[in-house]
């Protein structure tokens, strides 16, 4: 990446990474407000603050901002750089957003500080990482067998909150809720939103191999062309 265009790649990895961050917090602070004014405590919202599929993932997206603008080298900075796990982030905050609104968006009506958090969570980090993971990622390496390693993070949290709600009876979104719909239903509705992942995750692949071709194909041009 050249240099103007990689110090205007990570200012917008900044922006976006405050943006991630900022949502995090208020949504952590509401929750936990919400939990003590119900009798539950501080322990307990934030047990449910890390219950939900779009704050861990959330959580991961600000993270892989962040990596590139941290001096030095680490394992978490270079495991949040490569670019497999860039794209399977991807695959993650895009299938959150998109199951948000055709799933979620009509259940509630959130308003004030909350309405800000679920503005920035649902709608503005995923349309801010995809562009990001287009802008800065390498791509030309991808490989359809890596979806099969991005499934094991839908995959395990869909089994931590099934067995969370089998013990407390609380489920984090309406559509797994095997207390009210029956596992069968459940389990249904589980995977076809794993099926919709797995056909962004396939959708990205083929996108950042193409982009990758491209690339190359330019940079062998402009070589060609230099000699």
């Amino acid at each position: 990446m050249d240099g103007v265009r990689g110090r205007w790649v990570k200012r917008f990895a900044a922006v976006a990474a405050a943006l991630g961050w900022t949502a995090l917090a208020i949504q952590l602070y509401l929750t936990v407000n919400m939990s003590m004014a119900s009798g539950k405590g501080r322990l307990a919202g934030l047990v449910t603050y890390f219950s939900f599929f779009t704050i861990l993932t959330n959580i991961l997206v600000a993270m892989a901002l962040t990596a590139p603008l941290v001096r030095g080298s680490s394992r978490i900075t270079a495991f949040f750089s490569r670019p497999s796990v860039n794209t399977g982030i991807a695959t993650s905050i895009a299938v959150g957003g998109i199951a948000y609104v055709l799933l979620l968006r009509h259940v509630w009506d959130p308003k004030g500080l909350q309405l800000v958090a679920d503005v920035l969570l649902h709608y503005v980090m995923p349309v801010l990482y995809i562009v990001y993971w287009w802008l800065a990622v390498p791509k030309g390496d991808l490989r359809r067998a890596d979806v099969w390693y991005w499934m094991l993070y839908p995959v395990a949290y869909w089994l931590f909150a099934m067995v969370r709600g089998a013990l407390t009876g609380f489920y984090p979104y309406h559509f797994i809720d095997a207390g009210t719909l029956g596992y069968t239903r459940a389990f249904a509705n589980a995977v076809g939103v794993l099926l919709g992942f797995v056909a962004v995750a396939l959708l990205l692949v083929a996108a950042g191999r193409l982009q990758g071709a491209a690339t190359l194909s330019t940079s062998s041009q402009s070589e060609r062309s230099g000699r």
